[in-house]
């Protein structure tokens, strides 16, 4: 994959090649004019359907997925080809909205970062493709896809305008190397690949690994002020405490001044102080009896997606959250990580059980919702042609060879156990890791997708970091963005 991450929309470069994963942060390309260059076997082509993403997915999919496209029901007489657009998702979502306002016929379809599906839908900028797919192909989306993601492609009544192409979450990596000197086993590693643990019992496990090991501490993760602590590593922890910014996820997409905002609450409170606790030196008024001090580096306030990756890697940290594309980066590099017995993934863990907790989607293993989906230009002059493109990629075969050939994840939980997915000689070793990766797609949680929520994010990153890093305290944190963020709901 090598669109730029939903989630991290505001990220340094993550320009990826074949058999990569999108790195939570993005690639800042130069922007291209308004509906791209063309690139096909025939750009005049009167029967070419016109699909626009960004300039280095093109490089990556443009030998695999036309065929995988006929192969999986499109006509062979209709041509398919690319219109390049910045790698930068911010770009590519101003570029769609200049394009559709003017109503320009093409692209025919273009991928849409989850981040921002919904600000086109607010805009009645694109087709209802509950209205336009035939109803064998929206009851293949209804019932075989992950439901958190699919509903980032939704409206509040629930028309669908998005085919979801391939999800993204965030996961748990671990030096396996580091755990065994602790006295883990391999018995415990395949435990922990799906039943995810509470933060007490891992904060716990991973003080006693970095004790027992060369390991400097015992995680890294991202909580520098930037999107990706607002709608990830902020969102996840809190969710899983059973927190909630908006009180449950049906407010995720509003209405922005009538939803609740329940940020100073005891769940998000705890939350704060829990990674506060993770990160401090030493027990103060602050910090949680249940949980150890130091287990974090208190550098993780400065750290987003690669900064935080590099200690890992290097060996000095024993855990780190990432997105998946760091499974292949860790194992690509030169690092001590040679494949899965050296390098295990586990999902995030969680603080209240799933089901006990007072908001909607909150509770259990939490991983934070990105990934992109197909949408369908209403000025197309090839909608008939579109629409084929469109249900052939919600294909069984076409999910699972867009995998093997550049490890898209398959939008469909079931994928994930397939004999393709799982046989490490077709889609390498990622395969290893599919048992986690089906746990965290389940457990995904997407940041709030309303107009409001830039401002939001920024302000709540910058209460969440300070929170952390003890230059305020978890309760004034928590009182002050309650108060921020109210005022942005109604200004």
């Amino acid at each position: 994959m090598s669109e730029r991450y939903s989630q991290g929309s505001e990220n340094e470069d993550a320009g990826v090649s074949r058999r990569t994963f999108v790195k939570a942060a993005g690639a800042g390309g130069a922007a291209t004019s308004l509906a791209g260059c063309i690139y096909g076997d025939d750009a005049s082509a009167e029967n070419a359907v016109t699909i626009a993403m960004g300039s280095t997915t093109i490089s990556d999919v443009r030998d695999n997925l036309p065929d995988l496209l006929h192969e999986n029901g499109v006509d062979d007489e209709i041509e398919i080809q690319f219109s390049e657009q910045s790698d930068d998702t911010g770009d590519q979502r101003d570029q769609y909205i200049s394009l559709l306002d003017a109503q320009e016929s093409s692209p025919d379809l273009f991928m849409m970062d989850t981040g921002w599906t919904n600000v086109l839908i607010e805009r009645g900028y694109i087709a209802n493709l509950s209205e336009e797919l035939d109803d064998d192909t929206l009851s293949r989306i209804d019932e075989d896809y992950f439901d958190a993601f699919t509903n980032t492609a939704r409206d509040p009544d629930g028309n669908l305008f998005g085919v979801p192409l391939f999800p993204d979450y965030a996961l748990m990596l671990y030096n396996k190397g580091y755990a065994r000197e602790a006295g883990y086993s391999d018995e415990d590693f395949d435990q922990w690949e799906s039943e995810p643990m509470t933060w007490q019992e891992w904060a716990e496990m991973a003080e006693e690994i970095v004790d027992a090991s060369d390991a400097e501490f015992g995680f890294s993760t991202q909580w520098d002020v930037y999107e990706g602590t607002a709608c990830c590593t902020f969102n996840e922890v809190m969710t899983s405490f059973g927190g909630a910014y908006f009180g449950g996820e049906e407010n995720l997409a509003g209405p922005v001044g009538e939803r609740p905002v329940t940020i100073d609450e005891p769940e998000v409170i705890e939350a704060l102080s829990m990674m506060y606790t993770l990160a401090a030196d030493e027990e103060d008024e602050h910090t949680l009896d249940d949980y150890p001090t130091g287990v974090a580096s208190p550098d993780i306030t400065s750290w987003t997606e690669n900064p935080a990756l590099a200690p890992f890697t290097e060996g000095r940290a024993a855990f780190h959250r990432n997105w998946p594309y760091a499974i292949v980066e860790a194992l690509s590099g030169e690092y001590d990580f040679e494949g899965p017995d050296d390098l295990g993934v586990m999902p995030l863990p969680y603080a209240v059980e799933e089901g006990e907790t007072e908001y909607s989607g909150t509770g259990g293993s939490t991983s934070a919702q990105g990934g992109w989906h197909i949408g369908l230009n209403p000025n197309s002059e090839r909608k008939d042609e579109a629409l084929q493109v469109l249900a052939a990629m919600t294909e069984d075969d076409f999910n699972l060879g867009m995998l093997e050939a550049i490890a898209w994840l398959p939008p469909k939980p079931s994928l994930f156990d397939s004999d393709e997915a799982t046989d490490p000689d077709v889609i390498g070793d990622v395969a290893n890791y599919m048992s986690t990766l089906r746990v965290a797609g389940e457990g995904a949680m997407p940041r709030p997708v309303t107009t409001k929520w830039p401002n939001q994010a920024t302000t709540i990153a910058e209460q969440a970091n300070q929170a952390v890093a003890g230059e305020k305290s978890p309760e004034d944190a928590a009182a002050d963005l309650q108060s921020a963020i109210d005022d942005i709901e109604n200004e």
